[in-house]
C-alpha cells in the first residue's frame, strides 16, 4: 500500500482537482488515490474511505455537508476550550468540544487545556461521519498528522513513521488491524504546528481515539525535557497572543545536545508515557530526540530502514506522519 505523508496536507491541497466552495468559507477538493481534501481556516483534512463506490461517495457527501459548521462551533466555545481543564467547569456544548475535554481529562489532572486534543477530536468526528454510512470497510482522516481510523471486520491500515516533525519521509511502518484497540495516532514535538514545553523532535502515540492520542502526545512531548543553557524558550504569548499556554515557556531552539542530556530527556518522557500506558490511556509511544529513540515495549513495527531507529521500535512509534 502507498504511504501517505500526514505532514503534506498543504501540498496535497495544491495537487487537488477542482476546489468547491462550501458554506462559511470551507472548501473541498479531490486528491489522487480517491481521497478528499477539506479545508476551513486552520483545519486541513486528508480523507480516505474504502468500500463500494456508491458507499464512498455517500460517505464523502455526508462529510462535506457536515464539515462547514465545525470551525464556527469551536470558535463559539473558545474561551472554555482555552481554559485549563477542570471537573469544576461545565461541559462544553459541541460534540467535538466534548471529545476534546474528555480526552484531556483522561490524560491528566494537571494543567492542560482542551486545545491539546483539538486536531485529533476533529479527525475523530470526521471519521465517525464516514463510518456511519453503510458499506464503508475502512477509512482514515488525517488532520495535519493526527489520524483517526475506522476499520471494519478484516480490514487493516498501514501507518508509517518519521523520526522528526521536520521530516515527512517514513522510516518504518506498522499495520493496524481490525482487532487492534488502536483507532488514533498522533505526533507532537517542539517543531510541530503547536508549541511545546519540551525538546522532543517527535513523540508518536497510539490510542483508542485520535483525541486521546493527540492529548497524550502533547503531554509526553512536554515531558521530554532537560535543563541545558543552549535551549531557548520564550513565553507562548509572545509567539501567539491568543495561546492557551499563556506565559508558559515554549521551546523555540535546541542546540546539538550531548548523549547524557538526550538520555535524561528521553527518560523523563518515557516515564510520562509509561504512566499513561499503565492507566490504559494509550497503547504505546515512541519518543525521539536528535536521532535517539525511546519506545514502549510493544511488538508490531516493521523493520525500519538502516538509518532509522532500531528494529525494536514498535507500533506505538508509528504515527509521526504517514498512513496508507
Amino acid at each position: 500500500m502507498e504511504l501517505i505523508s500526514s505532514a503534506g496536507a498543504d501540498a496535497a491541497a495544491r495537487a487537488g482537482s477542482h476546489v468547491s466552495a462550501l458554506a462559511d468559507g470551507a472548501t473541498a477538493s479531490r486528491l489522487d488515490g480517491d481521497r478528499l481534501f477539506l479545508q476551513h481556516g486552520p483545519i486541513n483534512l486528508v480523507v480516505y474511505a474504502d468500500g463500494a463506490a456508491r458507499a464512498v461517495e455517500s460517505a464523502y457527501r455526508a462529510l462535506i455537508d457536515a464539515f462547514p459548521g465545525w470551525l464556527g462551533a469551536l470558535v463559539e466555545e473558545l474561551p472554555r476550550l482555552r481554559s485549563p481543564e477542570s471537573a469544576r467547569l461545565a461541559p462544553p456544548a459541541g460534540t467535538i468540544a466534548r471529545r476534546m475535554t474528555a480526552a484531556v481529562r483522561a490524560c491528566t489532572s494537571g494543567f492542560a487545556t482542551p486545545m491539546a486534543a483539538v486536531a485529533g477530536a476533529v479527525a475523530d468526528e470526521a471519521v465517525a461521519v464516514l463510518a456511519a454510512r453503510p458499506g464503508i470497510e475502512r477509512a482514515y482522516v488525517n488532520n495535519g498528522g493526527d489520524v483517526a481510523l475506522y476499520l471494519g471486520p478484516g480490514a487493516r491500515l498501514s501507518v508509517g513513521v518519521v523520526p522528526s516533525l521536520r521530516e515527512a519521509a517514513p522510516r518504518a511502518r506498522v499495520e493496524i488491524a481490525y482487532d487492534s484497540a488502536v483507532r488514533g495516532v498522533a505526533t507532537s514535538g517542539w517543531q510541530g504546528r503547536s508549541h511545546s514545553l519540551g525538546i522532543a523532535d517527535a513523540v508518536t502515540v497510539l490510542a483508542r481515539s485520535a483525541a486521546l492520542a493527540d492529548a497524550a502526545a502533547t503531554l509526553i512531548a512536554n515531558a521530554v525535557d532537560a535543563d541545558h543553557p543552549g535551549i531557548r524558550r520564550v513565553p507562548a504569548r509572545t509567539l501567539d497572543e491568543d495561546s492557551d499556554l499563556g506565559d508558559r515557556l515554549v521551546t523555540v531552539a535546541v542546540p546539538e545536545l550531548d548523549a547524557e542530556t538526550i538520555g535524561a530527556a528521553l527518560a523523563a518522557g518515557a516515564r510520562k508515557a509509561g504512566a499513561l500506558r499503565d492507566r490504559d490511556v494509550i497503547e504505546g509511544a515512541a519518543l525521539t530526540v536528535q536521532g535517539r529513540w525511546r519506545v514502549l515495549d510493544m511488538p508490531g513495527l516493521a523493520a525500519p530502514a538502516p538509518e532509522a531507529p532500531p528494529a525494536r521500535v514498535h507500533r506505538s512509534a508509528m504515527v509521526a506522519g504517514t498512513l496508507a
